[in-house]
């Protein structure tokens, strides 16, 4: 019965197996990228990243189809035209940043499902904003690998400095002028770690992968090396779980939206029970050195 639901449709099923490796992938290189977004007080920057992403890749799909390299580049530069206008309009403006931000995800949201609508049908739409992540082919997997790589050798690289950046940026600025091509190099990380999961995960929900294991990580330490490797690690887990629910709940429970649940339900449960600053410990400490 337990190798039926939890191994059995590993074991049987290429279209499973080639899912877990896609969901393990993303991972590993989405969560650490989760979890410099928290500590920079950037969260919302990349759900407004993920939609701008939208354009390019419908911009891609309305030429050449579901084609993973023109929806790709696509998202690409779309990607990175949002972040640079959105940085620009901030500096030459006397809009802040996160308000550009949202002004950007509003149009290209809205720009992408128009888009997509102009050529394709519903199930079109349905699979740009959230993904199949059941039906992910070599050149994806492909994909996925080579983001987790490349992301994991950027932030070895760039380590020390992004950790900088987040605890004490003005000492950074004060020993060192590589702020500026950190954050730009981390912005190109979030887009990248974004488009690979738009392609499993969909626009709408490949953020979700990114940021709700390192929220939930962040309840359990807080040190910043553990806190990279404990999120990764819950977001396996909750991939793994996602489809495990979704293969026992048939053709009625999707299995993006069942992955994002489970790393939800990490998310709650250590809101409540974590061991840094959970509510429940909150509620259970006793008052010290009380008369």
């Amino acid at each position: 019965m337990l190798y039926d639901l939890f191994i059995g449709p590993f074991a049987e099923f290429e279209f499973m197996r080639r899912a877990l490796v896609g969901i393990l992938a993303l991972a590993v290189s989405g969560a650490p990228i989760g979890v410099f977004l928290m500590l920079r007080r950037m969260s919302l920057t990349g759900d407004a990243m993920a939609h701008a992403i939208l354009p390019g890749a419908a911009i891609g799909y309305l030429v050449a189809g579901l084609s993973l390299p023109a929806m790709t580049l696509g998202g690409l530069v779309a990607g990175f035209a949002v972040a640079l206008a959105a940085g620009a309009v901030a500096r030459l403006t006397v809009m802040k940043e996160d308000a550009s931000l949202a002004a950007f995800y509003l149009i290209s949201l809205a720009l992408g499902v128009t888009i997509v609508s102009l050529r394709g049908s519903a199930i079109d739409l349905f699979h740009v904003l959230f993904g199949n992540v059941l039906a992910l082919d070599d050149e994806v997997l492909l994909l996925l690998a080579s983001v987790a790589s490349v992301t994991l050798l950027t932030l070895a690289a760039m380590y020390r400095p992004l950790v900088l950046e987040c605890v004490d940026p003005g000492f950074l600025r004060s020993v060192s002028r590589s702020g500026g091509f950190v954050h730009l190099g981390f912005l190109g990380l979030v887009v990248l770690n974004l488009v690979a999961g738009f392609h499993a995960l969909g626009t709408l929900l490949a953020v979700g992968l990114m940021m709700l294991p390192a929220a939930a990580a962040r309840f359990w330490t807080a040190d910043i090396t553990r806190l990279l490797l404990l999120a990764s690690g819950l977001g396996m887990v909750a991939g793994y779980a996602g489809l495990v629910l979704s293969y026992a709940g048939g053709s009625s429970l999707p299995a993006g939206p069942a992955i994002i649940l489970c790393a939800g339900c990490l998310y709650l449960g250590s809101l409540l029970f974590g061991s840094q600053g959970g509510l429940a410990r909150q509620l259970l400490r006793r008052p010290h050195l009380q008369r």
